[in-house]
């Protein structure tokens, strides 16, 4: 099992998980977060973290894309391990749906 991260975070990028990760497995796009699946140990403790419920077990149905969506983009993008303030639109974006067809892009962050 690995953890990933799923839509809801696209154009919100809350950060709380990244401090709490044992093992630095998150990388940071310009409006959203990933987890490497093959360097997350399965702990957990980044779920509860998310306010944007974003971040999710791939062992619930439908989670393969998100897999391999999260190993793509970890690796193009630099990790983040220090938490940084949410994106200015967060609240508003927060639970909205349709996110990755209306504002997912494919340029790193600053990662650090």
């Amino acid at each position: 099992m690995t953890y990933i991260v799923n839509d809801a975070c696209i154009a919100c990028k809350y950060t709380d998980c990244v401090e709490v990760c044992p093992v630095d497995c998150f990388y940071e796009g310009e409006n959203m977060l990933v987890i490497h699946p093959d360097e997350c140990i399965d702990c957990g403790v980044c779920e509860p973290e998310c306010p944007a419920d974003a971040i999710r077990p791939d062992t619930e149905p439908d989670m393969e894309k998100w897999v391999e969506f999260n190993r793509k983009y970890s690796e193009m993008w630099p990790v983040i391990i220090t938490k940084k303030d949410p994106l200015p639109e967060a609240e508003e974006r927060d639970g909205e749906a349709g996110k990755l067809e209306k504002y997912f892009s494919e340029k790193p962050g600053e990662g650090g």
